[in-house]
């Protein structure tokens, strides 16, 4: 069924529940996993033609501040390290077996995890990070020491290094990472980005291009030859408010219901695809309609990033 070069047949997808929230201060993202779950997302890859495998939601120590007093700036650092490298043995584990990881957050420091785990399997992979945020400050430029604005700073082996976090090899190299959808980015990241020559389109370039533009563009920056297998980390904060509005950190302006779906479906398109993150879905924000139609989308981007396509 898949068109997808990397993936062993028949095409499976493994969905690694996360309900996990000690990368940042607002309770109920862990809940986000097992909604998209309970809203039937396992039997809707089913229908795509997927043989799917899912194993339960992982089961994390609660979170207890009282015994992860902070290290520095850095908030629960022990925990997020604790669950961010058992996420990356499991991600690793089944991108190697062929099969595609399909990681719900849960909040997005545990792309640690999942990102250590695909270059644990592939070396050469390149990132597509779809996000409001950059996620990228380090130790020093943190404001709040919240980890979830920091994992691609970890990935990259920016900044000082905790020895908390010594286990993530840093593997990612800056011009394998690109950003689609920035808008709201501290002036710290700001600097990161140029000094580093990172490739960031933000909403300025999406109004000015267009979606198709875009992704052509940060497919070229990433992956010239269209070779590389393609990890897609996909916070739903990329998307505008008024489509996902149930997440811990919305920003005005962001990506429509279709841009959002277009990257997936490009990406898709690419046969490329070794790995895929939805994150930042918490149900316990906003109105019970905003939480149903924020579960629906992250489960409708999952499905567009497997091959579920309008015609």
């Amino acid at each position: 069924m898949s068109n997808l070069r990397f993936l062993s047949e028949p095409a499976t997808v493994a969905v690694v529940g996360c309900p996990f929230s000690g990368g940042q201060p607002r309770a109920g993202v862990d809940e986000g996993p097992i909604r998209l779950v309970q809203a039937g997302l396992v039997d809707q890859l089913k229908e795509l033609g997927w043989k799917v495998t899912f194993d339960g939601h992982h089961q994390f120590e609660e979170n207890n501040d009282l015994d992860d007093p902070p290290i520095g700036k850095l908030k629960n650092p022990r925990t997020v390290s604790r669950v961010t490298r058992s996420v990356a043995r499991v991600v690793g584990g089944h991108a190697k077996n062929g099969t595609l990881p399909v990681t719900l957050g849960g909040d997005h420091s545990l792309a640690m995890g999942t990102i250590s785990g695909t270059l644990d399997a592939f070396a050469d992979a390149c990132v597509v990070w779809v996000d409001a945020h950059a996620d990228i400050n380090t130790t020093e430029t943190t404001h709040s020491g919240n980890i979830h604005g920091m994992p691609v700073s970890f990935l990259l082996g920016l900044g000082s290094k905790e020895e908390e976090f010594s286990w993530i090899k840093p593997a990612l190299k800056p011009e394998r990472l690109v950003y689609i959808g920035l808008r709201d980015i501290e002036a710290g990241e700001k600097k990161i980005l140029r000094d580093n020559n990172i490739k960031a389109f933000s909403m300025h370039e999406v109004d000015k291009h267009g979606i198709g533009k875009i992704v052509e563009m940060a497919l070229d920056h990433v992956n010239p030859n269209r070779d590389l297998p393609i990890h897609l980390s996909f916070d739903v904060d990329a998307l505008d408010p008024t489509v996902a509005p149930s997440t811990g950190t919305p920003v005005r302006g962001g990506l429509t219901f279709r841009e959002g779906h277009y990257i997936c479906e490009a990406i898709y398109e690419t046969g490329l695809l070794v790995a895929l993150d939805l994150m930042e879905v918490n149900p316990s924000l906003a109105n019970a309609a905003d939480v149903e139609k924020t579960v629906a989308v992250g489960c409708s981007l999952v499905r567009a990033a497997l091959g579920e396509t309008l015609l």
